[in-house]
């Protein structure tokens, strides 16, 4: 009997732990403290087949950040980058994160050990990953897509956005910025948390309109200099 009940806690233990290995993070975003500068922070937005990991600082200052399509190895995710904020220092176009999931936590292990919280989960009409196709209004003219390697991806999940400039077939990085956002009654807001390119715009809050029209998100307003802008923003499948 004793040795019957010593199996069957050693089966379940040995299953827990593939099912851990097996697992993947939940999407979402998670975000922590950096270990050795509290000022840190560290942010992964991360749904079924895509994850940004960025980097910045209350001070402000931005850091890093790169994304790209993953797949799970075992207990790493396996990331073959889309962009590379630091390419031109590091020449990396693939990241393995090993990982741990602790309930609502994310364990990530690439210099040292990360522990990010997953995010309160808000669902909202323009949650997905976006790339940028044509200025507006939609008159037939050609547009950017997914063959093209000059690419602008914006990121929404969670009350969380994030937008990135890049090319991938150079790796050249042109730009990023995130924080939080709302969209609600066709009126999409923004509260920039990190902005690679003049942090002197952290703390901004831009309003816009939206309107979501099949695919297509049409995104009209000022931009964070003030200027009139009309973009389309086609859906990432």
């Amino acid at each position: 009997m004793k040795r019957t009940i010593s199996y069957l806690l050693t089966g379940i233990l040995i299953g827990l732990i593939s099912a851990t290995l097996g697992a993947q993070p939940a999407a979402g975003v998670y975000t922590g403290t950096d270990p050795e500068d509290p000022t840190k922070v560290h942010e992964v937005k991360i749904n079924d087949h895509y994850l940004v990991y960025t980097e910045y600082t209350n001070a402000p200052d931005f850091i890093r950040t790169r994304g790209g399509f993953f797949e799970i190895d075992g207990a790493s995710l396996k990331v073959d980058l889309e962009f590379n904020s630091a390419f031109e220092q590091d020449s990396v176009k693939t990241l393995n994160l090993a990982f741990e999931i602790e309930s609502d936590k994310l364990v990530l292990k690439e210099a040292i050990p990360v522990n990010l919280t997953r995010n309160p989960s808000v669902d909202q009409d323009l949650d997905g990953t976006w790339l940028f196709a044509t200025r507006g209004p939609d008159t037939g003219q050609e547009r950017r897509g997914d063959s093209n390697p000059r690419k602008t991806l914006k990121f929404l999940i969670d009350g969380h956005f994030q937008w990135i400039a890049y090319h991938t077939e150079t790796m050249r990085f042109s730009g990023t910025g995130g924080g939080i956002y709302s969209a609600r009654d066709g009126v999409y807001t923004e509260n920039i948390r990190y902005f690679s390119r003049d942090n002197s715009r952290v703390g901004a809050v831009l309003e816009f309109n939206y309107e979501r029209k099949g695919d297509d998100w049409h995104h009209t307003g000022n931009n964070s200099r003030g200027e009139s802008m009309y973009e389309i923003w086609s859906i990432r499948k």
